[in-house]
């Protein structure tokens, strides 16, 4: 059976709306095979970016009248992209939401988009919450993506994913194996923007900066990195560790630095873990000079898939996950996340 589903991501670098269409189909071997049908990225106003950006700081009234808005947003986005298209065949939305507060030593993650909103202006099967139950287990409800690694992508060594934070997934002793590396695009928009871009477009901005090579070291010898995984990073502790270190100095220097912290810290997990074939993926790897940097801290093949891949994979698996959680498969790793064990997530309406 072909099952026929779309993935909804918002990631925490506040671009946009993706949403994938994408078919999903089971071998005669048990294989899932899938195709990218559709895919677009719908950005943000300003005015609903500044709300989404500023989410974290508003009282529990206004933040659950946003759950509610931001829920409808999704099923307007949904309809405008079905209408698009002409999609007639659909069998289930999987939304990701907004990540608003993510907290799992204290067992909470905060998504913000009401799946029944999506479900009552769109009158599909929607999954979503993905995250929730797994914190409930003791786990870090991230990453979540490794399932899709490793029933989609299973012919490359790693998935790098590079976005707001850069996470990896990979087979160790026979074991899915994933976590959060670092924090990338929250930090270098942040200082694009002070610089008047939305992002560090190709890395410009940071090879003409000066790396602080103090600064660096104090970067590189953050207590996170020497963590064993699985380990997951949010924005709350981005402000605490980061922002916090970048009192002074010019917004060039402070991206030649972190990108040049971002690069190390992602090519020493490939070196420690010994990857030598890795697909990448995320906005991330649009930076060229992230790329670059990478490339000569680490011996590893650093495989650039197509747009499509590239932009849209996280809400491709997504959609997956939601087609795993219709089924009641397992759909999140225990031995990504750290919970107690495998499990079949997400709020089905």
């Amino acid at each position: 059976m072909t099952f026929h589903a779309l993935g909804l991501m918002s990631g925490t670098s506040l671009d946009g709306l993706d949403i994938c269409h994408a078919a999903f189909e089971k071998d005669d071997f048990g294989k899932w095979n899938f195709e990218i049908l559709n895919a677009e990225t719908f950005p943000y106003s300003e005015e609903l970016e500044k709300k989404l950006r500023n989410a974290t700081k508003i009282s529990a009234e206004e933040l659950f009248e946003l759950h509610s808005e931001f829920g409808f947003y999704l099923g307007e986005k949904v309809l405008e992209f079905i209408e698009k298209f002409q999609l007639t065949n659909i069998d289930l939305i999987a939304s990701h939401g907004h990540t608003v507060f993510h907290q799992p030593e204290k067992k909470f993650t905060v998504q913000i988009g009401d799946g029944r909103a999506i479900k009552i202006l769109t009158g599909i099967p929607v999954v979503y919450d993905f995250r929730s139950q797994d914190v409930l287990m003791g786990g870090n409800g991230a990453p979540l993506v490794p399932i899709g690694d490793e029933l989609l992508f299973s012919e490359y060594d790693a998935c790098l994913n590079i976005g707001g934070f850069s996470n990896i997934s990979f087979k160790e002793n026979q074991r899915r194996v994933a976590f959060d590396i670092c924090p990338v695009n929250i930090v270098l928009n942040k200082f694009a923007q002070k610089l008047g871009k939305n992002f560090d477009e190709n890395g410009d901005f940071a090879r003409s900066g000066k790396v602080n090579t103090e600064l660096l070291e104090k970067l590189n010898k953050l207590s996170f990195y020497q963590k064993n995984p699985p380990k997951s990073l949010g924005i709350e502790w981005v402000s605490e560790h980061i922002f916090s270190l970048f009192k002074n100095g010019k917004s060039v220097d402070i991206l030649a630095t972190f990108t040049e912290h971002a690069a190390v810290q992602i090519a020493m997990v490939f070196e420690k873990f010994g990857l030598k074939k890795v697909l990448f993926s995320g906005g991330g790897t649009y930076n060229q000079f992230l790329i670059e940097r990478i490339s000569i801290h680490s011996n590893a093949e650093i495989i650039i898939p197509g747009a499509e891949i590239i932009n849209f994979k996280e809400a491709l698996i997504f959609a997956f996950m939601g087609v795993l959680r219709f089924k009641n498969e397992i759909n999140t790793l225990a031995s990504a996340t750290g919970s107690s064990h495998d499990h079949s997530s997400g709020l089905i309406v």
